[in-house]
């Protein structure tokens, strides 16, 4: 399992890659805290040695980051084992989770490693096809998440970092598919992470208000409501208008005498037209 890990991400490790692992030997005293936070925090549901038990399933041989993403992105830990994980602000530090993270990883071997994301070279535009084309059918191409089948859902992509975009793509946690470099390569990648955490975690929305980035169709209907919404009032204050005008004049006025508008009698009673 090692050798064929270590051959499907062989490029992933090249010096000046998008996508390369962290350093892959902790220190001695990384790895003892880590111990120590995991037989506080999680050998209660995983067993301890992560090996597994009937509430959560067995974490040896899958690698520091699988470990890594599930607690960064808050899904881990869990206060009831039988609840569906959902994102939340991590329980534990950076530091803790990558000694955490380390500690798993060195119990098997296998798995993926930590990775460090490139985005000084990515492009933003390219990202955007591949999230399109990959990611937007469960995720809605705004990121917000959506819902999925048999009361699953796929998270929001609002608050994840580059790191946690490679980790799901190569994982697959959940109900996700795992994403290998033969569909899409780490020059990819590294382009999905930079479109993600710049244009769906910080949006500039160019078009106007971003509406929480609900997506089109509820966007749509936003816009249906709005729009119709002020045809009507205006429809109303223009008839309105309208009748006032019409109960103010109620129709031409009959010539008085003296107005200068009609005939009227002089002095002998012979009737005078003015001009």
């Amino acid at each position: 399992a090692a050798a064929h890990a270590a051959g499907r991400f062989a490029a992933s490790h090249a010096p000046g890659a998008p996508v390369r692992a962290v350093d892959a030997h902790p220190s001695s005293a990384v790895l003892s805290e880590g111990k120590t936070l995991y037989d506080e925090s999680c050998s209660s549901c995983h067993g301890l040695g992560a090996a597994g038990s009937s509430l959560a399933p067995n974490l040896r041989g899958l690698g520091s980051g699988v470990a890594y993403l599930w607690m960064a992105s808050g899904w881990m830990p869990l206060a009831n084992p039988t609840s569906q994980p959902i994102p939340k602000p991590p329980f534990f530090t950076h530091s803790q989770i990558v000694a955490i993270a380390s500690y798993v990883a060195s119990l098997a071997p296998g798995g993926l490693p930590i990775y460090s994301v490139d985005l000084s070279h990515a492009s933003e535009g390219v990202g955007l096809d591949v999230f399109a084309l990959n990611c937007a059918p469960c995720h809605t191409i705004t990121g917000v998440g959506d819902a999925l089948s048999d009361g699953n859902f796929a998270p929001s992509l609002h608050a994840v970092n580059a790191t946690q975009v490679a980790e799901a793509v190569r994982s697959g946690p959940g109900n996700m598919p795992v994403f290998s470099s033969h569909v899409i390569s780490n020059r990819q990648l590294a382009d999905l992470a930079a479109y993600v955490t710049k244009e769906i975690g910080h949006p500039t929305n160019p078009g106007g208000l971003g509406l929480g980035g609900v997506g089109p169709v509820a966007e749509g209907f936003i816009a249906l409501f709005i729009g119709v919404g002020a045809c009507v009032v205006g429809a109303l204050w223009i008839g309105e208008r309208a009748e006032e005008e019409r109960s103010g004049h109620p129709g031409p006025k009959e010539p008085h005498d003296g107005d200068g508008s009609g005939p009227s009698q002089g002095p002998d009673g012979a009737e005078m037209i003015h001009a």
